[in-house]
């Protein structure tokens, strides 16, 4: 039985380390998830549950715009419709399909895990991608927001991810303070992506796009929608702002 003294105890240690309290994450959640629903935009990678097709565009998408992958993701998906049709082919018929996109390790990388999954460890993974971020994180060119974001996206599991946008939003929400680009502090961003995920998957996927979805658009890095944000009277930047502005 949780008592009320050992459940102040709980939220004094969460507020300490930085996290939201559990009602708080409900609620930031809960408000993500249903401004999603009316906001999101309609991508391909958005209406499929295949891991294949939701990996190339996660690695697609690594420091390259939506409107750019868009040209491209259903063309080489044309001609790589699956894992096996990858690990068929040459290394240069790959990068062929990719030329335009640029960073063409990210197609090397998506080529060897196509031959290590389909080829060189078959008995291993069965010729599919895992389910496992720690699964997911050993195959070539799989970190750990992409591992989230196949085991989330594909596959529903329970996975925090943190990139660029997540970064930004959860840290202006929750930790003005951190800085994404060290290390520490990026890890205290994953610990906080963590306690505000909802419990189901199912849930999670719609949290995770969303999250991603309000840095892209409302939360970005020139400007701060913030008439416009779902989670602003959360936001501890906006509390912030607001208090040094009626301070003047």
């Amino acid at each position: 039985m949780v008592t009320p003294q050992k459940a102040k105890r709980r939220t004094s240690r969460r507020a300490a380390a930085g996290l939201p309290a559990p009602d708080v994450a409900r609620e930031f959640s809960r408000r993500l998830r249903a401004w999603f629903r009316r906001n999101a935009r309609d991508l391909p990678w958005r209406q499929t549950r295949d891991a294949y097709r939701i990996l190339v565009s996660e690695l697609m998408l690594q420091q390259t715009q939506v409107s750019r992958v868009l040209d491209f993701y259903e063309r080489f998906l044309t001609r790589f419709p699956d894992l096996a049709s990858l690990a068929s082919a040459r290394e240069g018929q790959v990068l062929a399909q990719w030329r335009g996109l640029g960073y063409y390790a990210r197609a090397r990388n998506l080529h060897k895990l196509a031959r290590r999954v389909v080829r060189e460890e078959a008995s291993v993974y069965g010729g599919t991608l895992p389910s496992v971020p720690d699964e997911l994180r050993a195959l070539p060119g799989v970190g750990a927001y992409t591992a989230g974001a196949v085991a989330s996206f594909a596959y529903e599991q329970r996975a925090a991810l943190v990139d660029t946008n997540v970064a930004r939003v959860l840290k202006r929400c929750f930790a003005p303070t951190l800085h994404p680009k060290r290390a520490r502090d990026l890890a205290r961003l994953w610990v906080i992506a963590e306690a505000v995920l909802p419990r189901s998957g199912r849930a999670g996927w719609t949290h995770n796009q969303a999250l991603m979805e309000l840095g892209a658009l409302v939360c970005t890095a020139r400007v701060k929608h913030c008439g416009k944000c779902p989670v602003r009277t959360l936001c501890r930047s906006r509390t912030i702002e607001d208090m040094d502005s009626g301070s003047r």
